[in-house]
């Protein structure tokens, strides 16, 4: 029995471990807020299509993901360095993983360094990687991949005509 839950605290350990990392307080973003993001997620040859609203809230950011037909999916504000639910969701740990990678990458290069130390690298001005295993690759500011093992997710910025 007690190593049954030595296991169990391992991997509950492991798995907290493994977050993608925010810092304590939100970074300078390279765009101004609100902003609306098209995501296409593809994993095992399936593709999805959704759209990401981030907003500022005070000294908080909303993230509200949502369908093609506007049903939400997600939404989570980040206060502090922590997530916390926005409304009667239930919890989207992806999703949460996502907008970390994003905010990581919609970052200002020279406010990278609010992550943690040996969290992050900078490869070159288009390319960077976050821990635990995200790959961000950018083919203009508003247009870019991020990804890890099996999961990718193409980003670029709705505009105005796209929207309406």
């Amino acid at each position: 029995m007690p190593r049954i839950l030595l296991l169990v605290a391992s991997l509950l350990l492991g798995a907290c471990a493994a977050r993608t990392p925010v810092p304590q307080a939100a970074p300078a973003l390279a765009f101004a807020l609100p902003l609306t993001l098209q995501i296409q997620r593809e994993q095992a040859d399936v593709r999805q299509d959704w759209l990401l609203v981030i907003q500022q809230e005070g000294p908080a950011l909303r993230w509200s993901l949502l369908d093609p037909l506007g049903i939400p999916l997600a939404r989570q504000l980040l206060e502090a360095g922590e997530w916390r639910g926005d409304g009667l969701l239930p919890p989207n740990t992806e999703a949460r993983e996502l907008f970390a990678a994003l905010l990581f990458a919609l970052a200002r290069a020279d406010a990278l360094q609010g992550y943690p130390t040996g969290s992050w690298h900078q490869d070159g001005a288009n390319q960077r990687r976050l821990s635990p295993d995200w790959n961000i690759h950018y083919q203009a500011p508003l247009d870019f991949t991020l990804g890890k093992t099996g999961l990718n997710y193409r980003i670029r910025a709705l505009t105005l005509e796209e929207s309406d």
